[in-house]
């Protein structure tokens, strides 16, 4: 039998061509694969127009305490739902710990930790996620357009979402200049 792959705590980045707009060249931060499905979180685009200043008003929580920064498109499943990837520095009711090297929270304690300057030092906050029904990700992996690279501290939290896709190619060693969204028949 052979072992199935589970990438949570991995990026997955959708390579040109993969035939869905909504996640064209995507990056997705994998927090949950077993054997049940699959959940990521989308950290390559903002969400237009909204901030996370804008968002913590809209629940009842002065932000003053902590910088305006782009709310993420975390992907098309339930995009009204917050999530936030942060360091492992903080936890709360429902905090997930993802492989070992960071963390997803959901509830609304995070925001309120943040404004207040008791949360974690390393955050980056996205409507929405990413989700796969049992065997749907290891099904799409075995066809082109997905790839599986390592993810970094570093990739999740320092760069630029909008360049986050060319920075986690460069990272693995792949150069975004040689890649085509056309397949080939041999």
């Amino acid at each position: 039998m052979v072992a199935t792959p589970y990438y949570a705590g991995s990026l997955l980045l959708a390579m040109p061509g993969i035939g869905d707009t909504r996640f064209e060249r995507a990056v997705i931060a994998m927090c949950v694969h077993d054997g049940d499905g699959a959940m990521g979180i989308g950290i390559g685009r903002g969400e237009s127009g909204i901030s996370l200043h804008e968002l913590m008003r809209q629940l009842d929580i002065d932000p003053i305490h902590c910088p305006d920064v782009p709310v993420l498109a975390g992907g098309p499943v339930e995009p009204r739902r917050g999530f936030v990837i942060h360091s492992r520095d903080w936890g709360g009711e429902g905090t997930i710990d993802v492989a070992g090297g960071w963390a997803l929270s959901a509830s609304i304690d995070i925001l309120r930790a943040i404004a207040e300057e008791r949360g974690p030092t390393r955050y980056v906050v996205a409507l929405g996620y990413a989700g796969w029904s049992a065997g749907q990700l290891e099904g799409e992996m075995t066809r082109h357009g997905w790839l599986v690279v390592p993810a970094s501290l570093d990739l999740l939290f320092d760069v630029p979402a909008d360049q986050r896709w060319q920075a986690a190619l460069g990272a693995s060693g792949i150069d975004a200049a040689h890649l085509s969204g056309q397949s080939g028949r041999a």
